[in-house]
This record gives C-alpha cells, structure tokens and sequence, in this order.
C-alpha cells in the first residue's frame, strides 16, 4: 500500500502545493493557505517525519527523490499540472519535483532551498557551506550523545540567530526537539543529492526565487549559483528578513508568492 503524507486542504481552482522547512510542518502555511484559497485549490503537505506524516523509510538513508515520490499523488492529482511552494527543505524538494516530473509542475515559488550538494559539486571548499556542515556535525553528535535538545538548538539558533531556541515559547520546543532528531536524515538528503547545476538549466518553468539579506551564507551561496541558471527566474531579496522569514514575517514573503501565483496561475473564468 502507497505511504501518503498528511495534507492540509482549501479552496478550488489551480492547484498550489506548499513543502515546509526543516523542524517544521505544513501548519506553517497557513497565512498563505487562507487568502489563496478564494483563487485557489491550496494543498500544504508533512514531509517524512513532520507533523502527521510517517516516519522516515527504514533501511536506508533519506534521499530528497523519497520526499518527491511522497507527494507523487498529490502531483498527480491535477491533471493541467501543479504550482510549487517551497521554503528551504520544501523548496529542495519541489526543485527535485520539477526534475523529477517536469510536465506537472507548472511553476515554483521558493524561499532559499538547501541544496548545499550543488555548491559543493560546483564550487571546491571554502564555498559557503561550511556553516550548515558544523552544525550538521555537531548536530549529529549531540544525537548520538541522545541529547536532541543540544541538536535542536544549534539548528535553530543558526538559521534564525542566536539564542532563538531559547526564545522559543516552552511548549513549542518539544516539537522542534522532536523533530530535529530527522537531522542525520535531513543532512545525507540535503548534501548528496546528485542533481547538478546543468540540469537546472532545463527547469524552463517560471520561478520566482527568494532570499534574506540576513540569512546566513550557507542560503545565499546556493542562490548565487542556482539563479544564474535558471532560464526563467525572477529573484526577490528581502534585505531585512533572514532564513525563516517564511514562518516569522509571512507577511511580505506570501505577499510576492501570491503576486506570482496570480501572474502565472491565474484562473481562467
């Protein structure tokens, strides 16, 4: 029996699909899922082990090509084709998607996706990753030590600065904790995904690709190398927002996500 994700659903119209980042889940899209669903029929769907999907495949390292074959239903599902989301993790995966499943994906909206393999593929260290790789470490062996709290910390204070964590409201981190235990699985989908700057070039679709003026270099390395290839891409660069500017200023990030969905998905009448 085909393993299915948990999926949130509203409206009617051009199917949108949103894939959430890392140490979160498909709730984050709520505020884009609201004021879409006048227009659109909004999909927002749990990863491997986020929120109420199931846990990752036993046996063998997570690949970003399992998160796509998770949602392959759900890109099925809309016979003229879907429109990509993606926020970090998310938005690797709906990279691999158009990859993957080129003539269902219609268009992708991202927000700084992690494809740090493509860096490291293209460009010898020192590149810019070398941040995301310590916290991988050191992540990992806070893991093994079994304190996933330590792992959850470092991961969160390095995408949205330090001493977030500790920010965070107490009853909200054991969900992130629980959560930042996938990081060994995150990291090998994330570091060798094989797919190459070369074959971006032949994603021809519009994308309109977003980045944070505050995001760490770890982000950034990735656009200045993925925008360049993209035949059809239009980047915005929010210089005040950093890395999680999805979940902690929505506001402006679905605002040009939803300019961009009406210009290439408009609903005919």
């Amino acid at each position: 029996m085909p393993i299915s994700p948990y999926v949130r659903e509203a409206g009617a119209g051009p199917t949108v699909l949103c894939l959430h980042a890392n140490a979160s889940h498909s709730g984050q899209w709520r505020p884009l899922m609201d004021p879409l669903s006048g227009r659109f029929r909004v999909l927002a769907a749990d990863t491997y082990g986020a929120g109420k999907s199931p846990p990752t495949p036993p046996g063998r390292p997570l690949r970003l090509a399992d998160e796509v074959e998770l949602i392959h239903a759900l890109l099925a599902s809309a016979p003229e084709g879907v429109h990509l989301v993606g926020h970090s993790y998310g938005a690797a995966i709906a990279f691999k998607a158009a990859l993957m499943h080129p003539p269902r994906v219609l268009s992708l909206a991202v927000y700084e996706p992690t494809l740090f393999a493509m860096v490291d593929r293209d460009t010898p260290r020192p590149n810019g990753t070398e941040g995301i790789q310590q916290v991988v470490r050191e992540g990992i062996a806070d893991l093994e030590r079994g304190d996933a709290e330590a792992a959850a910390r470092a991961f969160i204070d390095f995408w949205m600065g330090e001493g977030s964590y500790e920010r965070t409201p107490p009853e909200r981190r054991p969900s992130i904790v629980d959560s930042c235990r996938n990081l060994p699985q995150w990291s090998h989908a994330l570091l060798t995904e094989p797919a190459t700057l070369d074959e971006l070039r032949q994603v021809s679709v519009p994308v309109l690709y977003m980045v944070g003026g505050r995001s760490p270099e770890s982000s950034r390395c990735v656009a200045e190398r993925v925008i360049p290839v993209l035949p059809n891409v239009r980047w915005v660069d929010f210089p005040d927002l950093g890395h999680m500017a999805p979940v902690t200023h929505p506001e402006p990030v679905n605002a040009a996500i939803a300019a961009f969905l009406d210009k290439v998905a408009a609903p005919t009448a």
